[in-house]
């Protein structure tokens, strides 16, 4: 059976992710600060689908050093890993200049540099392996800079799906490495990051919006905006449209 590991597993997008890909025939690799929260899970999925194997581990995606333990660990719990999902992340922010630059800061490490070290990690593996499937989550909010309090957070989305596409570039000349590279940006889905947000236009719920993310996933599509109505053309107009246009729209 294939084995997935996911970061930021404790609750949301994470947590419902490692639901329906337990229900698909995944072990899994499950790691979160929270870790009250994985056992709940853990225990969920295991009562669901005894024939699972689910192995959890606390891990702060900020502490480098814990990274590269925690992916090595799983590594060894499983003998492989066959998927690393880039998953942990922040929604904080404030304008920039307001005075909120820790905010931002946070979000920052969190969202671009955490990551780095998380896609560090599992590269090492996968290439220790010649095989593997990284995939990185972004977000429809990459697709253009973002206003007010999104502004960080955008930023950093687009990076990360930056630094996915360099992974995938240079994996597409190594013929001795079956190493695939997904970047999925999900639209407005509901999750515990904007559950105080609202009148969100398009907005999805939780289980609907993963769904079209792990269909992806399991695709192997170097990348998707999910759900695809309204996103594929909503995703277009963003990145298309001139600036004004695009506040207008969202």
């Amino acid at each position: 059976m294939p084995t997935t590991l996911i970061t930021g597993a404790s609750s949301g997008l994470g947590a419902e992710m490692a639901r329906q890909l337990a229900a698909r025939g995944h072990d899994l690799a499950l790691c979160a600060r929270r870790t009250e929260r994985l056992e709940v899970l853990k225990a969920e999925l295991t009562t669901a689908y005894p024939q699972r194997r689910v192995e959890v581990r606390a891990l702060d995606v900020n502490d480098d050093a814990a990274v590269f333990e925690v992916f090595a660990a799983f590594r060894a719990d499983f003998g492989g890993l066959d998927r690393v999902i880039v998953n942990a992340g922040l929604g904080k922010g404030a304008p920039i200049g307001t005075g909120r630059y820790d905010a931002n800061k946070q979000t920052a490490m969190t969202n671009f540099v955490a990551a780095l070290a998380q896609c560090e990690a599992a590269m090492e593996i996968f290439r220790a392996q010649k095989r593997g499937h990284l995939v990185m989550i972004s977000s429809v909010s990459a697709m253009r800079g973002m206003p007010k309090t999104v502004t960080t957070y955008a930023a950093t989305k687009a990076g990360v799906a930056a630094l996915a596409e360099g992974i995938r570039s240079e994996m597409l000349g190594q013929r001795d490495l079956d190493i695939r590279v997904s970047t999925i940006y999900p639209g407005y889905i509901r999750s515990e990051m904007n559950e105080r947000v609202k009148h969100t236009p398009f907005i999805v719920d939780t289980a609907t919006g993963v769904r079209a993310m792990v269909e992806a996933i399991e695709a192997e599509k170097a990348h998707a905006r999910v759900p695809a109505w309204p996103w594929v053309p909503l995703g277009w107009a963003m990145h298309n449209l001139p600036l004004k246009a695009v506040r207008r729209l969202l």
